[in-house]
């Protein structure tokens, strides 16, 4: 996918989660090491494709999420759960899961 383009997902997240598309790990090393899928790590950073409008205090008032579609995030290791449509998969968690934001 080229840079810059963003991903239509037809999911709508409730409260405060979000759906994330996973970067994809490099699989070939600079020296040319070619790194088999058995060995690769889960990957723990990806781009938010749709996001909830937030979570609910106990006062019922609704606090805006912090991370936005477009946005690139870190997230925890096991976080969150895998899902699959057509060939994409992708990952829906929910924001207190996530780390941090990337910023360029």
């Amino acid at each position: 996918m080229p840079a810059g383009t963003k991903t239509k997902v037809n999911l709508e997240p409730l409260a405060d989660r979000i759906v994330v598309k996973p970067v994809v790990q490099e699989e070939v090393l600079a020296s040319g090491i070619v790194i088999p899928d058995t060995a690769k790590e889960k990957p723990q950073q990806g781009e938010v494709v749709a996001a909830g409008p937030g979570r609910r205090d106990d006062s019922g008032k609704l606090i805006p999420m912090e991370v936005k579609v477009g946005d690139r995030v870190l997230y925890a290791k096991y976080a969150g759960s895998e899902i699959k449509i057509g060939l994409d998969e992708y990952l829906v968690l929910s924001e207190k899961d996530v780390l941090a934001k990337v910023t360029s």
